[in-house]
């Protein structure tokens, strides 16, 4: 009974989190802010379905596995995210109107990696 409630509020907050993820790519004005809701609420809405499939499953091949999916999205996630925006920024895409810092701009040009 109780492994059930568990397995339904994982997976309904992983749904609703993964919506809020879609809605965000949706209804965000720019790149930048896009790429926060798809990554953030993105990542924690598969981790959050995949804890509610280890717990309904309960089996160490299942939650093995699970561990790595969660510890893959969780690495390569950020990493993506990042390297998506550092180039959107080198190659002049335009930061959201009301944007008031833009820290790359402030500590002055950025390295070149070429």
């Amino acid at each position: 009974m109780i492994r059930e409630i568990l397995v339904s509020i994982f997976l309904l907050a992983g749904g609703v989190l993964s919506i809020v993820a879609a809605v965000g790519v949706i209804r965000l004005p720019d790149l930048f802010c896009r790429m926060h809701a798809a990554t953030k609420t993105g990542t924690v809405g598969v981790s959050a379905i995949v804890i509610g499939m280890m717990i309904h499953f309960g089996n160490i091949t299942v939650t093995s596995r699970g561990v790595l999916v969660i510890a893959f999205f969780l690495l390569t996630a950020p990493v993506a995210a990042h390297m998506i925006g550092r180039a959107a920024y080198r190659s002049g895409v335009a930061l959201w109107i009301l944007t008031r810092i833009d820290e790359w701009k402030t500590h002055g040009e950025m390295e070149q990696d070429d």
